[in-house]
């Protein structure tokens, strides 16, 4: 036998019975809040042509790509990500549409990583995108729809952690960084890796004020204070507006009554070529990642032909549900309700008595005695079926559900 026949690929796995029921589960509550909320379910395909994802800014690594090579030589890839190609469909099929545009999906995208705790190759998302709202309302929006799916979810001890990009590029433009030491600099701050950040800060000749606000960096997270001291660290405007951006979103969040759920961290650096504005992430307790992410991303639609500010999220459908199991939120899979067995002359019988039962929206089963010769008080209790139904010739009695 061929070794691999019985194995998967790395990065990807099998939903057995169980697990596929929460999924369902979760994902079914999941599209009720974006679909009450006001977002369309928008559906892309799996390949994609890989210049979608390529432009004038690298936004996603051509490393983490899986690319087909098709008859011609065109390079296809799987996608990536999902909001690009939502992106292409906003400037192309959907050009005509009136903004603001709010669409969602639950789709898989794929990219190939170094395989780390909690990360996959093959990652179930669900998130939205909110098209031509330029103002903090719509990242409120967007914030406020992802806690109501965690609340929804029953998922307790979760934070979303705000931050703003901008903060950092004013910094950045008060240091005269090139985008490339920059971006050394952003890695190293976002991993919050104190030691390598005042090594690589010795190489620069800065004022000591803005190596020490550098430095400071990492650690600047937590409650509404830490915008206090943000915004005294520098008079920078760039910086200034980004701590008024995050106040303003701060405002509708506690309109809505959400602001338990908020905490900030200005030392939060998702890829400085996407987002613009402001950016977010949410964590719970029981999981050491992330368990959603997203932020504003004002410049990206103009590549594919319409030039609107947006707004979006995506969240981890697997780690969603590591963190509902890991806080005891999953369910059991339910067994079936009741086994209906019939031999040869009661089998149309059976089969409308079944089907009636389904149409409670129940769960039946149907075993022929004339079939495999199984005894069905023996098979009742291996799947735990508590009712059951004998039409037999043992049984000929009317029976009536």
């Amino acid at each position: 036998m061929n070794r691999w026949k019985q194995h998967i690929p790395q990065g990807v796995q099998d939903y057995l019975p169980g697990e596929c029921y929460n999924k369902r589960r979760i994902e079914q509550i999941i599209r009720k809040t974006f679909y009450t909320g006001g977002y369309d379910e928008i559906e892309s395909p799996v390949f994609e042509y890989y210049d979608v994802f390529t432009g004038d800014k690298e936004y996603i690594e051509q490393e983490n790509m899986f690319k087909i090579v098709e008859a011609g030589g065109r390079i296809q890839v799987l996608r990536p990500d999902i909001t690009m190609p939502i992106a292409r469909i906003v400037g192309t099929k959907l050009k005509s549409l009136e903004a603001p545009i709010r669409l969602s999906y639950l789709s898989n995208v794929y990219r190939y990583e170094e395989l780390q705790t909690g990360k996959q190759r093959e990652i179930a998302q669900a998130g939205i995108e909110l098209l031509g709202v330029g103002s903090p309302e719509g990242d409120g929006e967007v914030i406020a729809t992802a806690i109501q799916c965690f609340i929804n979810l029953g998922l307790e001890d979760f934070l979303i952690e705000i931050g703003q990009v901008e903060f950092f590029k004013g910094l950045v433009e008060d240091a005269g960084l090139n985008p490339e030491e920059a971006e050394q600099l952003r890695l190293l701050i976002e991993e919050k890796n104190q030691l390598m950040l005042e090594m690589f800060l010795k190489e620069f000749p800065m004022d000591k004020k803005l190596k020490g606000i550098l430095m400071d960096l990492p650690s600047m997270y937590g409650d509404v204070d830490v915008l206090e001291r943000g915004a005294e660290y520098t008079k920078n405007p760039r910086c200034q507006r980004a701590i008024a951006n995050i106040r303003q979103v701060h405002e509708v969040l506690k309109d809505y009554g959400l602001e338990e759920f908020i905490t900030f961290d200005l030392g939060m650096l998702h890829s400085l070529n996407y987002y613009t504005g402001i950016i977010f992430k949410g964590f719970t307790r029981d999981l050491g990642f992330t368990i959603c992410g997203g932020g504003r991303y004002d410049n990206l639609l103009s590549e594919f032909g319409r030039n609107l500010p947006a707004t979006g999220f995506a969240m981890g459908l697997k780690r969603l549900l590591m963190a509902l199991d890991r806080q005891g939120k999953l369910l059991d899979l339910p067994s079936v309700d009741t086994l209906v067995v019939f031999d040869t002359e009661n089998r149309r019988r059976g089969y409308q008595l079944a089907q009636k039962i389904r149409e409670e929206g129940r769960r039946v089963e149907l075993l022929s005695r004339d079939g495999e010769g199984i005894n069905p008080q023996e098979y009742a209790r291996i799947r735990n079926i508590s009712n059951i139904i004998d039409l037999s010739e043992k049984d000929r009695g009317d029976y009536k559900w």
